[in-house]
């Protein structure tokens, strides 16, 4: 049984009949009789009783058409539910990103997503890259934005941006004076880190650079981490965009020798085509950078 035939089949009840049911879907009336015949061959019974001059349902007919009916206004309400998420017109987006990526790099773009699609829902959770990838692979986010490489899973990775870190100091700090130094000045200073992966950066180029820090304190909040470095409490080695905010407690050095860098990256399940609402994100948020 296909849609069509359901929709000649209701043309020829509310016609009554055969001839003028044909002309109005732009059929032969031949055409017409065959589709119903063959309706009446898959249902097993007759559907119309057909008269010299006007062709009425029999109890069968009179019961598939409340049924047709039902059928067709779902198939229709299923092609505009479909087109509205194809063209934007509704849906729901969700995002995992990591802090420093959603405070500096999301908010323009989720500006621009929302003024060009208003119907769209769109959700944003923070959270470490491990957290975002655990989301990404159960299907709690549609994407994530974190930095690489990725834990264990089957993931499609869509290179972002490649970013230095910097040092971080309190503005009454006697490093603060200068505008770039090297990892190993800062080796006899207290650290806090910033939680997940730019954390075990900070540390491996540490160890690089010859000292093991000494840690002060760990968040993975940035305002935290700005209000105990302002405080005198350590130094902090972030990403450069943890630090765009500006502060003024506190002095951005950029770092000499080696650069210590991160790959920020879109992270999705292997296999799986973004939804228009996710791909029409991608494409604003690869035009701003």
């Amino acid at each position: 049984m296909e849609l069509y035939q359901l929709e000649y089949f209701l043309e020829a009840a509310r016609q009554r009949n055969f001839t003028r049911a044909a002309a109005s879907l732009n059929l032969a009336q031949a055409a017409l009789s065959e589709q119903i015949r063959k309706l009446e061959a898959e249902l097993g019974t007759q559907l119309f009783n057909r008269g010299r001059r006007e062709t009425v349902l029999t109890a069968a007919g009179e019961t598939l058409r409340v049924h047709a009916e039902g059928l067709l206004r779902g198939a229709a309400a299923a092609r505009l539910a479909v087109a509205d998420l194809v063209e934007l017109r509704s849906g729901r987006l969700t995002i995992g990103a990591i802090p420093s990526v959603s405070a500096c790099l999301l908010p323009a773009a989720i500006t621009a997503f929302r003024k060009r699609y208003p119907a769209v829902e769109l959700a944003l959770f923070e959270g470490t890259s491990e957290s975002i990838a655990q989301w990404v692979e159960s299907g709690r986010v549609e994407f994530g934005i974190v930095q690489l490489p990725a834990t264990n899973g089957s993931f499609d990775e869509i290179p972002l941006l490649r970013e230095p870190f910097v040092a971080l100091v309190a503005k009454a700090h006697p490093l603060a004076k200068q505008s770039r130094i090297s990892l190993a000045k800062l080796a006899q200073e207290p650290f806090v880190l910033y939680k997940g992966r730019a954390r075990d950066t900070a540390l491996a180029a540490c160890r690089e650079a010859g000292f093991e820090p000494r840690i002060a304190c760990e968040s993975s909040e940035l305002e935290t981490i700005r209000s105990l470095v302002a405080a005198g409490l350590g130094v902090a080695v972030l990403p450069q965009l943890a630090t765009r905010q500006p502060s003024k407690d506190c002095q951005v050095l950029r770092l000499r020798g080696d650069p210590v860098e991160r790959q920020v990256a879109l992270l999705s399940r292997a296999g799986h085509a973004p939804s228009p609402s996710a791909a029409a994100f991608r494409t604003i948020l690869a035009g701003q950078h």
